[in-house]
């Protein structure tokens, strides 16, 4: 089933990423933008997805390290730093999957009307390598250290 979403929305993003030299796929069917970025934390690399809609797009950066979905104390401080780190947040936020444990960061573009520039897009895609670089060296003391949501968060911020 093919995806509807807007060519000049898809053209802004395109052109901003051919225009950094970034490597990346594009799904003409889904209308999806997909690459790996490196980054100055410990993680060293998110992926990232962009999905394209008539109206808007979303940017997911996902970190290669997941939570263990299994170990519910790490669960419960990861949830708890999610929620502090997300507290006044004003472009995008973490999401935590309790499924899984998968952390990723989400920006919204709502595009209703408009087509973004290209510095929009900048932003919508840097934003999310800025947060994990900021929140990263918590998410880790949580997952690897035994830290509190509060001890990780006072890390960071």
């Amino acid at each position: 089933m093919e995806t509807e979403y807007s060519e000049e929305i898809v053209d802004v993003i395109r052109g901003f990423l051919e225009g950094d030299d970034w490597k990346f796929d594009f799904d003409e069917e889904h209308g999806v933008f997909s690459f790996g970025v490196g980054i100055e934390s410990k993680l060293k690399h998110l992926r990232y997805i962009i999905p394209v809609r008539d109206d808007s797009y979303t940017v997911y950066a996902r970190s290669p390290i997941e939570a263990d979905c299994d170990d519910k104390n790490v669960m419960k401080e990861m949830s708890d730093f999610i929620c502090r780190a997300n507290y006044g947040l004003r472009n995008g936020n973490f999401e935590l999957d309790m499924t899984d444990g998968e952390l990723r960061y989400k920006t919204f573009v709502d595009c209703d009307g408009i087509t973004p520039s290209e510095e929009i897009v900048k932003g919508s895609i840097i934003i999310p390598a800025m947060m994990f670089d900021r929140y990263a060296p918590g998410m880790l003391d949580i997952m690897f250290k035994g830290s509190t949501a509060e001890e990780a968060i006072a890390k960071c911020e």
